[in-house]
């Protein structure tokens, strides 16, 4: 086994098929390496000028921005608080 430090390393969160959360490291647009995540408490900075925060009657949770999921009408405004970069 090897053992190096991830301080520093960017990387993409990405959620599998079957549910499973990985650290993927991408080298170039052929090369990857991917990562089960099996950190309890890892710190995380959003990079991502498509990711917003939601907050509704649904719950809160992190997605897409409302443009990308095809939801910029004014139920999804009045219904949300949007945190971060409002539309």
């Amino acid at each position: 086994m090897t053992a190096q430090s991830a301080d520093g390393v960017k990387g993409t969160l990405i959620r599998s098929v079957d549910g499973r959360y990985y650290f993927r490291i991408q080298h170039d647009p052929d090369h990857f390496e991917d990562y089960e995540l099996q950190h309890s408490d890892i710190t995380v900075v959003v990079d991502d000028q498509d990711a917003f925060l939601y907050a509704d009657d649904l719950g809160q949770r992190l997605d897409h921005s409302p443009q990308t999921l095809g939801n910029v009408d004014d139920t999804l405004r009045n219904r949300s608080t949007y945190f971060g970069n409002n539309p």
